[in-house]
């Protein structure tokens, strides 16, 4: 696991370390408790230190803004603009709404992403797309991750991707998850259609892959 806020990949790997307790003095925002956050997430206390160290390290003060975000992001996939990627992501990630991702908030998202149930990664899926926060999925919403991603990705990746096939892989889906077709998707519909559709469940590979 490289110890930066960003390369989120799951098949990272923690590594085990046999450092003391979290070093809460040492920066201005200072993380819940160890044991508040191995009750809140996934991860070991061991995992966690790790964890809480590489946060450090790029961000002494406790926080990443979205500009940083942004930078950290961008090593990872040269290959395209995966700012746009970056920014909804980001979102997701500031669940206080105030523009910065403190280490609780990083920490508990990752524990979902790394190893939460398929159920609550598809909840945190919802609220990647659901960019306004309104508690609805629109079209309009969904396209613009999607284009994000494929942005992000590249257009040397093989095979190439159309430009136009995000918008068909929108219509695809949308179609689908919108049960009773009045124009949004809800957290409801959501979650049944993904679960139901193994199609649509093997789509959402492509977003694992790219936390």
């Amino acid at each position: 696991f490289q110890c930066s806020p960003v390369p989120w990949s799951f098949s990272c790997v923690i590594p085990d370390t046999s450092d003391s307790d979290l070093e809460l003095s040492s920066i201005r925002h200072q993380p819940e408790g160890l044991e508040q956050l191995q009750e809140l997430t996934k991860f070991t206390k061991k995992e966690l230190q790790s964890l809480y160290r590489g946060f450090k390290n790029e961000c002494p003060s406790g926080l990443v803004d979205e500009d940083t975000f942004k930078l950290i992001y961008a090593q990872f996939f040269p290959q395209g603009d995966a700012s746009m990627y970056a920014h909804f992501l980001f979102n997701a990630f500031d669940v206080d709404r105030n523009g910065a991702i403190c280490f609780e908030n990083f920490v508990v998202g990752l524990s979902i992403l790394l190893r939460g149930t398929v159920h609550e990664k598809l909840n945190w899926a919802f609220n990647l797309y659901d960019i306004n926060k309104d508690g609805y999925i629109t079209k309009e919403e969904m396209l613009a991750i999607m284009k994000s991603i494929y942005n992000m990705m590249g257009r040397y990746t093989y095979p190439i991707v159309r430009d136009d096939a995000p918008i068909e892989h929108v219509e695809k889906f949308f179609q689908k998850m919108d049960r009773n077709r009045d124009g949004v998707v809800t957290i409801e519909e959501f979650l049944e259609t993904c679960q139901k559709d193994e199609n649509i469940m093997s789509s959402m590979q492509l977003f694992e892959n790219v936390i």
